[in-house]
């Protein structure tokens, strides 16, 4: 073996116990979070509302004028309109969600956000660390750099896997799990093989973790992805205050909203956020196109109703970089192609949660504590026994 080969195999092996814990959480939680929302669907009768007779959905205006006097002490910043057949959500400064008829207005349920999802959801980001240095979480940093080791075993991993020689023999070692052998090739096998088959989707959400986490790597995938590019400045939509008509912004809130459905959106437009600005300088922002985990901001004025040059491009005319950029947090949670991409990250982050653990059984077994009662070393017949 190689001193490359050798370096490869000993960062797996005590990159992998290091993050073993971490990178089971992780995955595990990740796991779970794949079928969120449908699961809440079939859990959560108050997210559905019967519609009739085709009824149209009641303006922003009018559902906040119903809702405002339930909550006098809570201020309504906007409404999200999740589709037909189903409640609306007015958003406030509350803990609590609170989901309305969008048809009548009338109040279904007030939710509390801290759910068994949100909880989940906190092990998956921060490990339930809430403690901070500074600015930064400490949950947040440990994810985030367990996230980039888990990258570097990946990576390693395949390495480890490569076979020799592309002969028969290997060929079924390196595919195949011979499950009438002892356990302890049964588990190597498991971590082996399974972990082949994972490997292309368990890099997926890996990058597109690690570009959440880091500054550095989103820029160097934009970079990559657009042939040296950089990404273009972040521009500050104000809407223009010269133009501003007294007891005009709700009267505008809703005609923005109707554009947002019948002419701005063009997926799914029957789905849509509407906020409501607080100063006569911002503008109305409408959260448009949500499908398959992506969306599109629209910017428009709120006083003269044109849309500012921060509205985003729609999918459509995006170039590969800005579209990775767009689709990151779809292609990381499995949304990007809907039912069956879920199926294959919930596969995918499943066998992930199981890698630490089968690992760490094939180091045990060859580590000084877990050697037979005769002391006899399994013989690794290639490299694929390395961790």
């Amino acid at each position: 073996m190689t001193i490359l080969k050798k370096i490869n195999a000993w960062l797996h092996l005590w990159l992998g116990l290091a993050s073993g814990i971490i990178v089971f959480i992780v995955a595990l939680t990740g796991c779970i979070l794949v079928f969120e929302q449908e699961f809440k669907s079939l859990t959560q009768p108050w997210l559905h509302a019967e519609r009739p007779a085709n009824a149209p959905y009641l303006l922003p205006s009018v559902i906040r004028e119903k809702v405002s006097p339930l909550f006098p002490e809570k201020e309504i910043s906007g409404i999200w309109y999740y589709g037909h057949e189903k409640t609306a959500k007015v958003s406030m400064n509350s803990d609590s969600s609170v989901f309305v008829n969008p048809y009548d207005g009338k109040v279904v349920a007030i939710v509390h956000e801290e759910d068994f999802f949100h909880w989940v959801l906190e092990g998956h980001t921060e490990l339930w660390i809430e403690a901070k240095i500074g600015e930064t979480g400490i949950g947040e940093t440990i994810v985030s750099y367990a996230t980039l080791i888990f990258f570097i075993l990946l990576i390693t991993g395949l390495i480890l896997w490569w076979p020799k020689k592309w002969n028969k023999s290997n060929r079924d070692k390196s595919f195949k799990i011979k499950w009438s052998a002892r356990f302890k090739r049964i588990n190597y096998d498991l971590h082996n093989v399974l972990g082949f088959y994972s490997l292309l989707v368990a890099l997926i959400i890996t990058i597109t973790g690690l570009s959440m986490s880091f500054a550095w790597m989103s820029k160097s995938i934009y970079w990559l992805s657009s042939a040296g590019g950089m990404q273009a400045p972040y521009v500050k939509a104000v809407s223009d205050t010269t133009k501003a008509v007294s007891n005009s912004l709700m009267r505008n809130v809703d005609i923005a909203f109707q554009k947002g459905i019948t002419e701005i959106g063009t997926y799914n437009k029957d789905a849509i956020i509407v906020s409501f600005p607080d100063e006569l300088s911002e503008p109305i922002p409408l959260c448009t196109d949500m499908y398959n985990g992506s969306w599109r901001y629209v910017y428009l004025d709120q006083h003269t109703l044109k849309e500012l040059p921060s509205t985003q491009v729609h999918i459509d005319k995006l170039k590969l970089a800005d579209w990775l950029r767009r689709t990151n947090y779809a292609l990381h949670v499995g949304a990007i192609g809907n039912l069956p991409t879920k199926i294959l990250y919930f596969l995918a982050s499943l066998i992930c949660a199981t890698l630490p653990i089968t690992g760490f059984y094939v180091w045990w077994g060859r580590s000084k504590w877990g050697r037979s009662k005769k002391g006899k070393k399994l013989k690794p017949s290639s490299l694929q026994s390395q961790i």
